[in-house]
C-alpha cells in the first residue's frame, strides 16, 4: 500500500475513521488540536458525528452516550483536559462500555506548558479516577504506530467492553513521517446485544447499568478480576532490541524510546553491552519481556521525559527488584543518546544513576 506524509495527530485521526469510528466529541488543547480539526471535516465526509464540546467534561460524557448506543466513539485531549475526563472514564469502566481516549502528553502539572513531555504516566497507568479499575494503555513511538494502534484500539475496547487509552506525546503527535494507512471498514452500530436503542413493540427495554448493580456484590469481584487477568495475559505488547547479551537494559516508551534506540547503537559501537525494552502497552506492563531476559542482565535504566521517573516503579516490579534500576529523565527536552550511554556506562561501573 502506498505511503503518505502525515502529521502524527492527523494519522491517528484518519486511522480512527478507517477503524469505523463515527463519533467524536472533544475540546481543543495543544498539542492535540489537530485531531479535533481533522475530525471536524473528515467525520462529515464519512457520515459520522463531530461535536466540538464546551468542555472536556462534556466531551467524555458524550462519548459515554455514543458508546452506550453502540457507536465506535472517540475523545482526545492533553494533560489538563485528560485530568478532567477521569470521572467519565471511571463511569465507562463501571458500565462496561468500550471507547477510545487519546492523551497527547505535554509537560508540567496544573496547566503545565505546551512543550513535549511524558508526565502523565502515573495517571494513565494507575486509573486516574475513583474505584477499582485499570485501562489498556498503548504508547506509539512513531506516526505509523499512531495509526496502527488507533486502528486496533477499538477492537480491543470491544473485546473487553472497556475503554482503551492511547498515550501519545507532543513529539509523536506533531512530527511528520511516512505512514501506510489501514483499509477503510464500517462498524455496525447494532452489532452487540447490549447496546441501547429505540424499543420496538414487544421488545424488552434495555438499560445501561453499572456492572456492580447488574451483577450483584457476590459476583462482581470475580468478574472484574477475570477481566483484568485476561487483559494482562493477552494485551502485553513490547519491542526488544539487542537484549540477548545485554548487561544493562534501557526501558523507554514513546519519543524517548526512539532516542534510546540510537543510544543502543552508539553503545554497541563502543563495546558497551546495552539493550532496550520498549513497552508498547504501558498497562498491562510487558512483564513477559522481562521474564524472557537472561541472567547476564546487571541492571535497568529508565529513560523518560519526566522529572520523577514515573515508570521506575513498574520496572522495579517487573524485574522483581533483583538488580538496580536507574533513571535518566529530561523535562521539556528529548533525552540525548550520548548522555544515555554515559549513564549506562556509569551503572555498569557500579555507580548509582538517578535523574
Amino acid at each position: 500500500m502506498e505511503k503518505v506524509l502525515m502529521k502524527g495527530n492527523e494519522a491517528f485521526a484518519e486511522a480512527c475513521i478507517r477503524a469505523g469510528c463515527r463519533f467524536f466529541s472533544g475540546y481543543p488543547i495543544t498539542p492535540q488540536t489537530e485531531v479535533l480539526e481533522y475530525m471536524s471535516w473528515r467525520m462529515e465526509q464519512v457520515g459520522g458525528q463531530f461535536i466540538q464540546t464546551e468542555s472536556e467534561l462534556a466531551g467524555i460524557n458524550m462519548v459515554f452516550g455514543a458508546a452506550a448506543a453502540g457507536a465506535r466513539a472517540l475523545t482526545t485531549s492533553s494533560g489538563p483536559g485528560f485530568s478532567l475526563k477521569q470521572e467519565g472514564i471511571s463511569y465507562l469502566c463501571g458500565t462496561d462500555l468500550p471507547a477510545v481516549i487519546a492523551d497527547v502528553m505535554r509537560i508540567g502539572s496544573a496547566l503545565g506548558e505546551i512543550f513535549q513531555g511524558q508526565g502523565d504516566y502515573w495517571q494513565l497507568t494507575r486509573g486516574g479516577g475513583h474505584g477499582d479499575y485499570r485501562t489498556v494503555v498503548l504508547a506509539p513511538a512513531s506516526v505509523q504506530e499512531n495509526a496502527d494502534l488507533a486502528y486496533i484500539a477499538f477492537d480491543i475496547a470491544e473485546k473487553y467492553r472497556h475503554p482503551v487509552i492511547i498515550a501519545s506525546d507532543a513529539a509523536i503527535g506533531q512530527m511528520v513521517e511516512p505512514v501506510e494507512l489501514p483499509p477503510m471498514r464500517e462498524h455496525d452500530i447494532d452489532r452487540y446485544d447490549w447496546v441501547i436503542r429505540g424499543r420496538k413493540p414487544g421488545e424488552e427495554q434495555r438499560r445501561m447499568k453499572n456492572v456492580f448493580y447488574r451483577m450483584g456484590a457476590d459476583k462482581y469481584p470475580a468478574f472484574l478480576l477475570d477481566k483484568y487477568r485476561r487483559m494482562e495475559e493477552n494485551e502485553q505488547r513490547w519491542e526488544s532490541l539487542a537484549v540477548e547479551d545485554a548487561e544493562l537494559v534501557l526501558v523507554a516508551y514513546g519519543i524517548s524510546s526512539r532516542v534510546s534506540k540510537e543510544a543502543v547503537k552508539l553503545a554497541r559501537s563502543r563495546g558497551i553491552p546495552l539493550g532496550l525494552i520498549r513497552p508498547i502497552s504501558l498497562w498491562p506492563f510487558p512483564q513477559k519481556a522481562f521474564d524472557a531476559l537472561g541472567g547476564q542482565v546487571k541492571g535497568f535504566l529508565c529513560v523518560e521525559m519526566s522529572i520523577l521517573g514515573q515508570m521506575v516503579d513498574d520496572v522495579v516490579l517487573a524485574c522483581g527488584n533483583r538488580v538496580p534500576v536507574g533513571f535518566y529523565g529530561e523535562f521539556s527536552q528529548v533525552p540525548e543518546p550520548e548522555i544515555i550511554v554515559e549513564r549506562a556506562a556509569a551503572m555498569l561501573n557500579g555507580k548509582e544513576v538517578q535523574a
